[in-house]
């Protein structure tokens, strides 16, 4: 039997991973130390996971909601778990002291892994007495819809660390990948970054408006990328597979990539103007709404998608 998860942030990850665990048949140990945090926690998780029963891909939210028990005291709530899920925040010293506040309370056997989306483990690990147990498990957002989980091991950590974290992942029905080193952005904000920045300075370069850029996207790569990735797609592009494809379209691609100088695509001129153009698309008080589209949108898909014969 799975022993409990612990998860350490009730804010929007933190619950998220909370449905994650929760609705795989895994019991949850939520913490924060802010109770009001849990009490938000608990209504939106609620409100969550009656979505997602809305949308049918999940039989029974009263089930999932019960397993989650809520606690404010960090070694009542990580008694006994076997795993930790970190969501703190995005600073290296903060945590750090919260490693050293979870060596302290959990057995020496339990796994903690941060949710983090860009910090190397070992540069907020490498004080603990036993830091072979930790890793970076970074989901995305929301990864209760987006199951994709990177498993980032530090130079310390150790296999049995990885294999286990990695079939969790598994059993709560994520998509694990294992990245073999510490890199900046890990993979998919390295390869979330390089679209970025090639729309931004074709954006800024007044090459295509920011709607065109949107549907280049949404209509075209978009609509391959969501069931085969990139190196699949160019193996398919060319009647003798990816050396084909390399040799017949390489050079524009080497040619397009020496075009790129070494300017900043992330100038406050283009993000202004981007705004300005993303505001007349969407006004900033619609925001929320066109989220909760967003997800709605992703529901149906992964409904969709599971109806279909698993490849």
């Amino acid at each position: 039997m799975t022993r409990p998860v612990g998860i350490l942030g009730a804010g929007l990850i933190g619950r998220a991973w909370a449905i994650v665990f929760a609705r795989a048949g895994i019991d949850v140990h939520l913490h924060d130390a802010a109770d009001e945090a849990l009490e938000r926690a608990r209504d939106a998780i609620a409100t969550s996971l009656d979505d997602l029963h809305q949308a049918g891909l999940i039989e029974d939210p009263e089930r999932a909601m019960s397993r989650i028990r809520y606690d404010s005291d960090l070694a009542s709530a990580m008694a006994g778990v076997g795993y930790v899920q970190e969501c703190g925040p995005e600073d290296v010293e903060t945590k750090r002291r919260i490693y050293s506040d979870l060596e302290a309370v959990v057995a020496k056997d339990t796994v903690l892994a941060s949710s983090t989306s860009g910090i190397a483990a070992s540069r907020f690990t490498d004080h603990l007495h036993h830091p072979g147990r930790c890793l970076v498990a970074h989901p995305v957002n929301p990864p209760y819809l987006i199951p994709l989980v990177e498993v980032v091991p530090a130079p310390a950590t150790g296999q049995a660390a990885v294999a286990s974290t990695m079939a969790l992942m598994e059993q709560a029905r994520q998509t694990p990948i294992l990245v073999n080193k510490e890199v900046p952005g890990f993979v998919l904000n390295r390869l979330q970054g390089a679209l970025l920045n090639e729309a931004l300075r074709l954006f800024a370069d007044g090459v295509c408006s920011a709607e065109d850029l949107d549907k280049t996207v949404k209509h075209g790569l978009g609509l391959r990328w969501s069931f085969m990735g990139p190196f699949e797609t160019i193996d398919l592009n060319a009647p003798d597979g990816v050396v084909d494809y390399g040799n017949r379209y390489g050079p524009l691609y080497r040619d397009v990539d020496r075009e790129r100088g070494d300017d900043d695509p992330w100038q406050t001129t283009t993000l202004a103007a981007l705004d300005q153009q993303r505001r007349q698309q969407l006004p900033a008080q619609r925001l929320g709404e066109r989220q909760a589209w967003r997800d709605r949108r992703l529901m149906a898909l992964i409904a969709h998608q599971q109806s279909l014969t698993n490849d």
